[in-house]
């Protein structure tokens, strides 16, 4: 990559609330992001418990968001398509990407909690090839391929006469390893890389750079002549005023994140919370700190895109909007990341929050 990257917010919309407060919330803190410049927004689908996302339907969420937007993207990250009737995700994306005049980008991802699968009748040992098959179906869809019975998408997925890519130029695909890496370059498709993600067992305190150079590797060794590459970086980033405020939140939510990676199974090394900010991949502290700690990840060099998130730190609402805003106008700009010219603001606290 040589330009700077686009700036994306990412959430899983885990604040501590009853679901319709929890939409409420994250709705506020895309329109935040918008107002600062961020130029896109992504939101996670999960199923079944709350603790691990609070999103089960997200193209009907960013259909709520789209009434409350105007520039903003709006992206899944992700689907979990061996989950879901590909026609019907095809269908419900068309709708909500005509709703958000041309807005959304439509991640995609196999999944990874094995018990989810059971309600919906599938195999989790089964959700590679399903992924395959449910992809196929997806593609032909919004290609305007017949999908069977001699029927094709009603809407269609064309772009715009103004020459806008249509939807089936705007996927994305999701993968932790270098062979989902090449599945997403063949297709020509965006690549979603995770904010962290589990270290081999060879390799307990291998970088975050380490795992993932070799994914866009295969990605761009996988790419079809002429295509343009599209990589974007999640990380955890929770950018404080006060470096002692973000370990006291980090304190917390890191723990909590650090003993569900291991009831999964995965080894993270070390106890202390310097160790775990370390294991998790996360970039907390001041302004300056955070630029620092993020020039560091080799990584985002060779993104087009990075995309920040408060998870797992899991910090409240108004110093999600605090950090928001502490990384559009002080973090990106040390970096040489640059937002979109920043709409006119509301009033706003020295907190962060917005008066309504």
């Amino acid at each position: 990559m040589t330009a700077a990257p686009t700036l994306a917010f990412f959430t899983r919309l885990l604040d501590d609330a009853p679901p319709a407060e929890r939409y409420r919330l994250a709705t506020d803190q895309i329109r935040h992001a918008e107002r600062f410049g961020i130029q896109r927004a992504w939101v996670a689908q999960h199923h079944f418990r709350a603790a691990e996302g609070g999103l089960p339907a997200p193209l009907v969420f960013l259909a709520h968001v789209a009434a409350s937007t105007s520039e903003i993207r709006l992206g899944t990250g992700v689907v979990t398509l061996p989950l879901e009737d590909p026609v019907r995700v095809a269908e419900d994306a068309v709708v909500a990407d005509l709703l958000s005049g041309g807005r959304i980008d439509l991640g995609l991802g196999s999944g990874g909690t094995p018990s989810s699968f059971v309600p919906f009748g599938q195999d989790v040992a089964a959700k590679a090839r399903v992924y395959d098959e449910k992809l196929a179906v997806l593609l032909d869809a919004l290609a305007g391929r017949e999908i069977g019975g001699g029927n094709t998408l009603y809407p269609d997925a064309a772009g715009s006469a103004d020459g806008a890519a249509g939807l089936g130029d705007r996927i994305w695909q999701a993968t932790f390893s270098p062979a989902g890496g090449q599945r997403a370059g063949v297709h020509g498709h965006g690549l979603l890389l995770s904010r962290t993600q589990p270290r081999p067992a060879e390799a307990p305190h291998a970088t975050i750079a380490d795992l993932q150079n070799p994914i866009i590797d295969r990605y761009l060794d996988a790419l079809p002549a002429g295509a343009r590459p599209r990589v974007t970086a999640s990380r955890t980033v929770f950018v404080a005023d006060d470096r002692r405020e973000a370990l006291r939140f980090a304190e917390v939510g890191l723990r909590r994140a650090a003993e569900g990676f291991r009831r999964q199974g995965q080894s993270i090394p070390g106890d202390d919370l310097d160790e775990l900010i370390a294991a998790l991949d996360t970039h907390l502290g001041t302004p300056d700190e955070v630029a620092a700690s993020l020039a560091a990840d080799t990584t985002l060099a060779r993104a087009d895109e990075v995309a920040f998130q408060v998870h797992s730190v899991d910090a409240p609402h108004d110093f999600v909007l605090r950090s928001i805003e502490l990384f559009a106008t002080e973090v990106a700009p040390a970096l040489g990341w640059t937002t979109r010219d920043r709409a006119p603001l509301e009033t706003l606290g020295s907190a962060g929050k917005e008066n309504t």
